[in-house]
């Protein structure tokens, strides 16, 4: 299985911050996650609640755990709400299904990890990851065609 390596998440994490500053956001807090859901890099700005880090990587392993982007997630948790109620209950309350968090792909389409930020809305907060990702030379996968 590959990974997004360090050098890669910490592309990302930065960049999604700049993008986030350039776009005058709230702060916001990144997380990087490999494919196996461990953590590569974490970037929490100033003046960030105490909870953001719990949502990004929520939104990180949510879209990580189902393989699929967090808009697509999004509409099945308004579509199957008992599910996903079920979902968090068996992942011990990680999953945060919403936008803002995005899968990596790499050039074979793999999935390598996955970006969760939080801090603005969940619109905005895709932005950031996405731009992150596509600095790293990588795939963005939102969910949307």
């Amino acid at each position: 299985m590959s990974n997004v390596n360090l050098e890669q998440a910490i592309v990302i994490a930065q960049t999604a911050l700049k993008k986030g500053r350039e776009m005058k956001f709230h702060p916001l807090t990144i997380v990087v996650l490999d494919a196996g859901g461990h953590m590569k890099a974490l970037l929490r700005e100033d003046n960030c609640s105490i909870l953001r880090e719990d949502i990004a990587r929520g939104k990180a392993w949510s879209v990580l755990g189902m393989g699929f982007g967090g808009r697509e997630i999004a509409r099945r948790a308004e579509k199957m709400p008992a599910f996903f109620t079920s979902l968090n209950v068996m992942s011990e309350g990680k999953m945060v299904p919403v936008a803002g968090g995005v899968l990596i792909r790499d050039a074979n389409n793999q999935i390598i990890g996955s970006v969760g930020v939080t801090g603005d809305t969940s619109d905005n907060d895709e932005i950031c990851a996405v731009a992150g990702i596509l600095a790293a030379k990588l795939t963005p996968d939102t969910g949307d065609k």
